[in-house]
């Protein structure tokens, strides 16, 4: 009887130790918590302001905290190709991508390459960043520039016409224009064109229809 009473009483010890630390953990665990919700909130302040060394140490704290933080290193590179920092950018593209990769950070170290004039290894990154979301425009008009470089003319009208394909607006509609007149495909261009001022004039009268009219009194 009392060899019983004594496995409860270590029983009923560890199960009390046990909740106080689970307590404990998410103690610790909100606070930490609260602590890179404070730190992102600075980063962000910080980018938006142009203070960018503010913004780098709240950055650099996080992944202190946070090593595997694939987010934090791909707003440091970010904040480090603002600056033209353009080594540091790629080295943080490059392991936000090893840790988790994502269109985002593929796009963005694609980004780096092609402004460093490393267009192989910008299509690389463009190629994979497609692969994981290929239905915005964006990423299709990087492509086609890496691919212009490389040579690729018939890729690169693949691409723009993708572009068009997912948004036909006046920015894709007139890459898609200067594409084809650098190649003198004046017909094309043509054809482009005519969509390009159908485009204006819709979007001028769409302005004017949602203009209140003037009520005299």
């Amino acid at each position: 009887m009392f060899e019983l009473a004594i496995v409860a009483a270590f029983g009923w010890f560890s199960y009390r130790n046990s909740r106080i630390r689970d307590d404990e953990f998410a103690e610790v665990s909100r606070r930490v918590g609260d602590r890179l919700g404070r730190l992102w909130d600075i980063a962000h302040q910080g980018m938006r302001e142009n203070r960018f060394l503010r913004a780098e140490k709240a950055l650099l704290t996080i992944l202190k905290i946070d090593e595997k933080n694939a987010a934090a290193y791909n707003r440091l590179g970010i904040l480090y190709a603002k600056q033209k920092e353009y080594k540091d950018a790629i080295d943080c593209f490059e392991i936000a991508s090893s840790i988790e990769a994502t269109a985002s950070s593929l796009h963005n170290l694609g980004l780096i390459y092609y402004e460093t004039e490393n267009y192989e290894k910008a299509a690389i990154a463009f190629e994979q960043a497609l692969k994981l979301e290929d239905e915005l425009a964006a990423r299709h008009v990087a492509y086609a520039k890496v691919v212009e470089k490389l040579g690729n003319t018939k890729l690169m009208f693949q691409e723009l016409e993708r572009a068009v394909e997912l948004e036909p607006n006046k920015e894709t509609l007139t890459l898609l224009q200067k594409a084809y007149e650098s190649q003198g495909m004046e017909a094309e261009a043509d054809i482009v064109a005519d969509r390009l001022k159908k485009l204006i004039a819709s979007s001028h009268k769409s302005k004017r229809a949602i203009r209140p009219r003037r009520v005299v009194i």
